[in-house]
Formats: structure tokens, C-alpha cells, sequence
């Protein structure tokens, strides 16, 4: 039997945890059982290997398994349509990427709303778009590409991984802000867009720094600028687009969001969690090797990086009057 001394301090114990909020003592609970972290594409890639990575660090975290899920489909879609419907206890959580922020101006027929039925937890990590050239193309700066498309209306194409993507929309976002008169040639994939602007079939080629700067390093391609408000940590002489385009922005933003309802501290907590992981030198080390720059966000963060992004495509979208088929 335990001492009275004991008994005092368990039945005191007791009602402290009475006493407290009820959604205090849950988030305290949490997890009860493991979580799941959805991935709404096919297994593979570096956003890939970053939820396995987040996956594994959490697991030791929160002491119970974290297992991911892949569900493919429609453009992530269909993934994250079953992390908005998952029952919102913090036990089901899914991967975001830029995508995430595109298709409400794209797919307006989606079966949840961004917004309403998904919070945001943290922003896990960015990667750079970049503006690339075949070597023989003449302009070496955005200055000097503007002035040759403005001499040249409907001469100048440039690839990107596919009509949808965050590197067509940069593009089209150059376009507009620029008045340029130029054509997207859409791919599908990354490599066969590289291909044809290496083998000189199109001049320009919007894609992901990390996937291309190889190329530029064996002198295949050149780049010329990134896309992004800020230069890159592991390539910082690199000019940006926005300094020859005041304003202009876009970038790749990977993410984790979870189901509108998860009581508000539980999420910091989860955030929280997830972002000292980010930001721990072993997972940001990783990050960076795959030319990537860690994050680690707060939910609040996000979720008004979530809407800005929102708003910024929206215009994009309906200024190009990009549709997909």
C-alpha cells in the first residue's frame, strides 16, 4: 500500500489534471497511437526522402511509430483530400508542397477547401526555381533577356517540367510582370525538359536549382537567375529575377498540414516539435544535401505563407488564363 504522503501527491496530481482545460489535458495525451503522415505523390525524389526523414525523427520524438501512407494522384489531390476528412486529433498529418497553394486557382472543382478544411503545422523546407539557358544563348542576365524578347515578340519559348507546375507559373509570372511575349513548351518531367534545352531545341528552361545545377557545372547549361525573393544559401552568386523584376517570387515550399478542427495548442505543440527537428543540425545537414534550405516554421507562419501563395497564383492564373486539360 502506498505511504499517505504518496496518496496525497497522486490524488493531488489528480486534480490538477481535472482542472485543467480539457483540451490542455489532450494535447498532454497526445499521441496515443501512431500517426500517419500522408504523402500525396509516388514514392521517390528528395521531397520524398525528406518525409522519411521527418518520419524517422519524429518517431524517436513522440515515442509512438510514424507511418507513412502514399497516396498519389490528381496532382496530390487526392491525398490531401483524405488528410482534410481524417478525424482531427493530431494522428493523421500530410506532406504539402507547393502544389498545395496552385491548385485552388487550377482545379476549382476540388473536393475540399484549402483554407478551411487544412491548417497548416510548419513549413518544413524551400527550394529554389531557376531561370536557365542553353550556353549559346546570347543574354547572360534577366536585364538583357527582357530586352531581347521585347525586340524579338514570339521568338523565345522556355521548358519546364509541366503545364500546372510552380516552374510554369514562374514563368508565366515573368511574362506578365515583364510584358514579354513568350512560349511555354511543357514536358513531362524535369530530364526531358533538361534534354531538349541542352541539345539547343529550346532556349530557356524554368526548373528546380537543385535539378539542374549539375548541368551548369559540366557547362551544358548556363543559369542566369532564381526565381526566389532571396538567394540561395549553397549558391548565393546567383542573381535574382527580382532584381531586374522588383516584386517577383516564386519558389518550391514543402510543408506539413493537418485537418482543420486539431485543437489549436496540440498543433503548436506538433509544430513545434517538427520544427526543432527541421532545424536540428544532423536533419538540416540532410535537408541541404538535397539542395534544399530548412525551415521549421510555426503553424501561424505557415498558414499565412499558405494564403500569400494562394492569392499570388490566383492572379497568375487568371492573368495567363492557364487551364489544364
Amino acid at each position: 500500500m502506498p505511504d499517505p504522503a504518496t496518496r496525497r501527491r497522486a490524488a493531488l496530481t489528480l486534480a490538477a489534471l481535472a482542472a485543467a482545460p480539457w483540451p490542455i489535458a489532450r494535447a498532454r495525451a497526445w499521441p496515443a497511437k501512431p500517426v500517419k503522415l500522408i504523402v500525396p505523390f509516388a514514392p521517390g525524389g528528395p521531397t520524398d526522402t525528406v518525409a522519411r526523414l521527418l518520419a524517422e525523427k519524429m518517431q524517436s520524438v513522440w515515442g509512438q511509430p510514424v507511418v507513412i501512407d502514399y497516396k498519389p494522384g490528381a496532382g496530390t489531390v487526392l491525398g490531401t483530400q483524405f488528410v482534410a476528412k481524417a478525424a482531427p486529433d493530431g494522428h493523421t498529418l500530410g506532406m504539402a508542397i507547393s502544389a498545395h497553394m496552385i491548385n485552388p486557382s487550377l482545379q476549382p472543382n476540388l473536393p475540399y477547401d484549402t483554407t478551411r478544411d487544412l491548417a497548416g503545422v510548419s513549413q518544413l523546407a524551400l527550394a529554389h526555381f531557376g531561370l536557365f539557358a542553353h550556353p549559346s544563348f546570347e543574354p547572360n542576365t534577366v536585364a538583357e533577356l527582357i530586352s531581347w524578347a521585347k525586340q524579338n515578340p514570339g521568338k523565345l519559348s522556355y521548358a519546364t517540367p509541366g503545364a500546372g507546375t510552380g516552374t510554369h507559373l514562374a514563368g508565366e509570372m515573368l511574362k506578365h510582370m515583364a510584358g514579354l511575349d513568350i512560349v511555354h513548351v511543357p514536358y513531362k518531367g524535369s530530364a526531358l525538359a533538361q534534354q531538349d534545352v541542352i541539345g539547343g531545341r529550346v532556349p530557356l528552361l524554368f526548373d528546380v536549382l537543385f535539378s539542374s545545377m549539375p548541368f551548369v557545372r559540366d557547362k551544358r547549361l548556363k543559369v542566369i537567375a532564381l526565381s526566389s525573393p532571396r538567394r540561395a544559401v549553397a549558391n548565393p552568386e546567383i542573381p535574382l529575377i527580382a532584381d531586374a523584376v522588383p516584386g517577383f517570387s516564386a519558389m518550391s515550399i514543402i510543408g506539413v498540414v493537418a485537418p482543420v478542427g486539431v485543437q489549436r495548442e496540440l498543433l503548436r505543440r506538433i509544430g513545434a516539435d517538427i520544427g526543432t527537428a527541421v532545424r536540428s543540425p544532423e536533419l538540416a545537414a540532410r535537408v541541404a544535401q538535397l539542395g534544399m534550405e530548412p525551415v521549421g516554421s510555426t503553424p501561424d507562419e505557415y498558414d499565412a505563407l499558405i494564403r500569400s501563395e494562394i492569392d499570388k497564383w490566383a492572379t497568375v492564373v487568371k492573368t495567363a488564363g492557364i487551364k489544364l486539360e
